[in-house]
Parts: C-alpha cells; sequence; structure tokens
C-alpha cells in the first residue's frame, strides 16, 4: 500500500500539513505545558493556605483540649471540593482523625512518614503523591513549641477550565491555519506542477523518437526558472536529433559494410559467445545468421575450427593484443571430406574506460587459394615428372620397336602353330600397349586417334591372362562374370589399361590370399537413368581401405604402397573415365569397421558417345569415393 502521494503538488501539501501539524502539536504542548505548571502552583498555594488554616483550628482544639473540634475541623476541610482526604496525626504519625471519618482506613504511607524530617516549625510543605496528587503537611505546636501533631491535606490537580480553553482555541488556529496553507499550495503548485508534467511528456517522447513534430519544441508559457527549463530542455532536445541523426547514418555505413563486405566479421564477448556477425561469416559457417547471436563457435563449427578460433578469442582476451594472419583448417560443415582454410585476424574492442569488451574477427576464406596452391604444386609434380618421363621415353621406346620388330618376324617366317602362335599374338598386343602407356606417361593424357567399338571379353581376357600366375602364386580365387559378345564404343587400349590398373591394386590388397570378381554387364546410369552402358565392376576381400584413404584415392602421386609405388595408377584412371564421361564409384571397409574386409570399383562406360568433344565436367564431379 502506497502511503506517500507521487505528485509534487499533493506531497507539498501533505508535507506542509504534517509540518504546520507537527508545529501547531508542540506549541500547543509548550503552553498546555505551561498552564498545567500554573494550576499546579496555584493548587500548592492552596493546599499551604489549606494546611495552615487547618493547622489553626486544630491548635485552638488542642489547647482547649477538645477532641470533637478536631474531627469537626478536619471534616470542614474535607469538605472543600478541591480536598480529598484531610487527617490529622499525633506527633508520632499516627492518625486521631480522618475527613471521612474513618482514621484507621488512611495510615500513613512510608514517603508520607519521611517527610516528617522535613517539616519546619513556621511554614507547611507541599509534596506529590502519585502522577496527579499533592498534599501538604502543616505542624501543629502549642505554647512555646511543643508539637502535637501534624495537619495533612490531599488534593488532585484535574484539569482546569483554563487548559481546556486554550486546547479549543490552539486546535482552531490549527484548523484555519492548516486549511489556508493547503489552499495556497494548491495555488502556487499549479505554476510548478504545469511546466514538470510538460517535460514529463517531451522527456517520454524522447525517449521514443524526437521526430514528432507536434510536441518538440516545447512550449515555453513561465518567465521564470522553469521557463529557463523548458528552453534549455528544447536546445537539448535539438542537439540530440542532430546527433542522433549522424548516429544512424554512422550505423547505416557500417551495417553496409558488414553486409557487403566479401569478408566474413564476427565479433565475441568475453565468454566467447557471438554479439554480431554478416552474412558473409553466416555463409562461410553453414548456419542461419538469425541462429548465431548468444551462440559458442563449438555451437556453429566442426570441433577442430571452433576451438582454433576459440583459442585466439582468448588470447586476445588475455593479452589485448591482437592476433594478426592466423591460419585456421578443419572440414566444412556442408562438404566435411572437403577441408576448408580461413585466415583469421582477431582484434580487441575497447569501451570507453579502455577495458576490452568485445574480440572482432575478420575471417578471409582461403580456401580456394589453398587448393589452387595445392594444384600448383600437383603441376610442379607432374612437370617434373613429365621431364623425366621425357628423358626416359627415348630410351624405352627403341627397344620396344626391336622388340615389335622381332615378334613380328618371328610370327611371320617361323610357321608357328597352335598356342605358340598365340602367345606371340599376345606379347605383340601387351609391346604395343607398352609403347601406348610410355606415350601416355609422357604426357599423362591418352592421346588415341579414334575411338571403335571393341569387344569386352577379349579386352578383359587379355588383362586376367596377364596376372594368372601371379594370382595362381597368391593363392587368389578369381571369377569372372561378362557377356562374351558384349560390346563397348571406347578407346580399348585405355579401358584397358583402367582394368589393369584396378586388378593389380586388388591382387597387391589380396597378396594374403582370397577371392577376386571381375564383372561387366548392361546398366544404366546411376545419375541419369536415360544414359546406357557398360558397368565394370572389380571386388575383392583384400585389406579394404580406411575412409582417410577412400578421400585422397584419386589424387595425384597419393600411394599407400611406399616407394614401390607411384600413386598415378588411379589418377590416370580416373582421367580416362572422364574423358570416356564416365565415372566411378568405391565402397570399402578395413578392418577398423570390425566387419569382412574388402573393396569394390563399380566404374560406368556409357555407350555410343562422342568421345571426340571435349569434356566440361569437372573431374570431381565424375569420380566419387563412398565409405
Amino acid at each position: 500500500m502506497r502511503l506517500w502521494p507521487r505528485t509534487i503538488r499533493w506531497q507539498i501539501i501533505l508535507g506542509l500539513t504534517a509540518l504546520e501539524v507537527l508545529s501547531i502539536g508542540v506549541i500547543a504542548l509548550l503552553l498546555m505545558e505551561h498552564q498545567a505548571e500554573e494550576v499546579r502552583e496555584r493548587a500548592i498555594e492552596r493546599l499551604e493556605l489549606q494546611a495552615t488554616s487547618a493547622a489553626l483550628h486544630v491548635r485552638d482544639a488542642f489547647q482547649r483540649d477538645r477532641a470533637d473540634w478536631v474531627l469537626t475541623a478536619v471534616k470542614m476541610i474535607g469538605d472543600d471540593p478541591n480536598i480529598d482526604l484531610a487527617r490529622v496525626t499525633d506527633s508520632a504519625g499516627d492518625v486521631l482523625a480522618a475527613s471521612d471519618g474513618n482514621p484507621s482506613l488512611h495510615p500513613l504511607k512510608p514517603e508520607e512518614r519521611a517527610q516528617l524530617a522535613t517539616v519546619r516549625h513556621d511554614s507547611p510543605i507541599v509534596f506529590a503523591i502519585g502522577r496527579r496528587q499533592l498534599e501538604g503537611v502543616q505542624p501543629v505546636y502549642i505554647g512555646g513549641g511543643d508539637l502535637r501533631g501534624y495537619v495533612w491535606v490531599e488534593t488532585t490537580v484535574t484539569w482546569a477550565p483554563e487548559q481546556t480553553e486554550v486546547l479549543r482555541s490552539i486546535l482552531s488556529f490549527g484548523l484555519i491555519w492548516v486549511g489556508a496553507s493547503a489552499l495556497l499550495v494548491l495555488l502556487m503548485s499549479h505554476t510548478i506542477s504545469q511546466p514538470l508534467k510538460l517535460l514529463q511528456k517531451g522527456t517520454r517522447a524522447l525517449m521514443h523518437s524526437t521526430h514528432d513534430t507536434g510536441i518538440f519544441p516545447l512550449p515555453v508559457r513561465a518567465e521564470n526558472e522553469f521557463g529557463d527549463l523548458i528552453e534549455a530542455f528544447n536546445t537539448m532536445v535539438a542537439s540530440l536529433e542532430e546527433q542522433r541523426a549522424g548516429l544512424n547514418d554512422t550505423l547505416s555505413l557500417l551495417d553496409s559494410m558488414l553486409a557487403n563486405a566479401p569478408i566474413g566479421f564476427v565479433f565475441f564477448d568475453r565468454r566467447c559467445r557471438i554479439v554480431r556477425t554478416n552474412d558473409v561469416f553466416a555463409n562461410m559457417t553453414g548456419v542461419a545468421l538469425t541462429q548465431h547471436l548468444g551462440r559458442t563457435l563449438s555451437e556453429l563449427l566442426p570441433r577442430q575450427i571452433a576451438t582454433q578460433l576459440e583459442k585466439a578469442v582468448e588470447q586476445v582476451l588475455a593479452t589485448e593484443r591482437p592476433v594478426q594472419e592466423l591460419e585456421v583448417t578443419g572440414p566444412a560443415n556442408d562438404r566435411p571430406k572437403w577441408p576448408r582454410t580461413w585466415v583469421v585476424t582477431a582484434y580487441p574492442v575497447r569501451t570507453g574506460t579502455n577495458q576490452v569488451r568485445w574480440v572482432g574477427a575478420i575471417v578471409v576464406d582461403a580456401s580456394e587459394r589453398k587448393r589452387g596452391e595445392e594444384a600448383l604444386r600437383r603441376n610442379e609434380k607432374l612437370a617434373a615428372t613429365g621431364r623425366l618421363a621425357a628423358s626416359i621415353a627415348h630410351e624405352i621406346n627403341n627397344p620396344l620397336e626391336a622388340i615389335t620388330n622381332l615378334l613380328f618376324l618371328l610370327r611371320k617366317f617361323c610357321q608357328l602353330q597352335g598356342p605358340a602362335e598365340n602367345y606371340v599374338a599376345m606379347a605383340q598386343e601387351e609391346v604395343r600397349r607398352m609403347s601406348e602407356i610410355t606415350q601416355q606417361t609422357l604426357r599423362f593424357y591418352r592421346q588415341s586417334t579414334l575411338p571403335s567399338r571393341a569387344t569386352m571379353a577379349e579386352l578383359l581376357d587379355s588383362v586376367l591372362t596377364l596376372y594368372n600366375v601371379r594370382m595362381s602364386t597368391l593363392g587368389i580365387q578369381l571369377e569372372r562374370k561378362y557377356d562374351p559378345k558384349m560390346d563397348l564404343y571406347c578407346f580399348a587400349g585405355e579401358v584397358r589399361q583402367v582394368i589393369a590398373n584396378m586388378v593389380s591394386n586388388a591382387i597387391d590388397a589380396t597378396s594374403g590370399g582370397g577371392r577376386l570378381v571381375v564383372c561387366a554387364r548392361r546398366s544404366r546410369d546411376w545419375r541419369d537413368s536415360g544414359k546406357e552402358g557398360i558397368r565394370f565392376t572389380v571386388a575383392d576381400t583384400g585389406s579394404g581401405m580406411d575412409p582417410e584413404t577412400q578421400q585422397h584415392l584419386f589424387e595425384a602421386f597419393f600411394t599407400t604402397k611406399g616407394i614401390t609405388g607411384t600413386g598415378l595408377g588411379l589418377w590416370v584412371s580416373a582421367e580416362i573415365i572422364q574423358k570416356h564421361r564416365g565415372s566411378v564409384r568405391v565402397r570399402s571397409r578395413s578392418a577398423s569397421s570390425g566387419r569382412t574386409t574388402g573393396t569394390v570399383f563399380q566404374m560406368f562406360f556409357p555407350d555410343h558417345q562422342v568421345l571426340t568433344e571435349p569434356v566440361r565436367q569437372p573431374a570431381e564431379d565424375q569420380v566419387q569415393a563412398e565409405a
């Protein structure tokens, strides 16, 4: 419950009324105290006179030895309306007579007996026996100084008519004075409350907007301090409006910079929570802009990147110095297999007290630049490999040409029959393919003259025959599943090279014995059901590959065979598949998965395609590795 009013007008009225009532009460108390003192003094004088008069009568009765006169004198004094009780005692303090006729009921009290030692011969004394009780005592002497007794007279100090009149006058004056003062305050407070209400209305409007032309400037109707205050308020509002307009323009420019800058901006508080960011950083995280505020980096980004950024923010808060050009790497939210690289500059944001309140971060996505640098390094490796291949190509081609001529002469003039002639023909075909591989190694790209329709059974058999002895030695069981009459429009030598690479890798992975399945069948592209072709499958029960190896499977120079591998086999195979507008998928399980190990390569080569046109699809869309 609110007892004190809220408005200044009623606060002044209530305060002034309380002050006046308190003042009048103090004055009334002083006057009543003074009046009570006068009444008490008159009561004391009256008791002295009555005690003296009673003592004279009692002394005369003692002189005449008339006990009845003593009782009469005491009753006469007690009949006075101002006297409560009159008594006569002997010199020892024993009550001889009382005004009510019962002396035995009114013995002297200890405090009354204590006054006997203070009574003088020539005058009575008056003392208090209660809060409002007074008592006078006068000794009674006979002759030259014979003390015969004492006269005791009691009275009650009551409220005198004079005190009542004084109190009535004070109350009447107080009511008139308080009413007049309240009326005066009501009239005068209007000149105070109206300007204050106007200022209050203007202040509330200022809290929302200064563009309300119906309120500002406030009207000045007083020519006093309140008028000067309203004029100063109007001046302040005009200044604030100018500052607010300038601040809005500045904030608009900053918001435009944050929204349209080609780099990411993000700001953190001391608890490493995001307080502001822009669309670029939201796109970099892959999370909607509205979901960033109040969240930590670990809630938005992969742990690897979030940990690096949080350490940078904590370092800025601890040292109050910026962190320049920090390179942060890690997987992306939307494409975990594609590493991302950010270059981050974190700096402290100080307030007016020069205390670091926030940490700002400028984030630049350098993933494309990093991949470009990596591609440049690969190109340099390829160029070095090309120079090396050029240096040995001539030395390899010369003996290959001699072997080719010798095989031709052997087949032409030695009249070979049966298996011998087939072996020589097979040797000629492999020497020719070896020459093509040499040229392709030199260029790292197979430039066959023209595609042709090739029988897949002959192509696959020619590859598998080369590895029969090796598979038998390693105890690998081979399973062939393909139609002998199935054919494909392709660069036969290049397709043979792809199958040879896949089979060779499968044999290496199944060196401890197992199964190798080579399958070819008519199928449709899994990305475009309207595209027909042949799907090749090379599956083994070997050691398999972990997910990390599968991510780099078709990269140039990546190998798991140590010094025995070049890292070019699958990379060249991917280039050939891309050249044929085909695609490849890989599924593999390693021993870490706890299940049966093995690897399956599925390659789709479309049929009836114009293979001489340039390929426009990127390699990463043609080649897919799946766990």
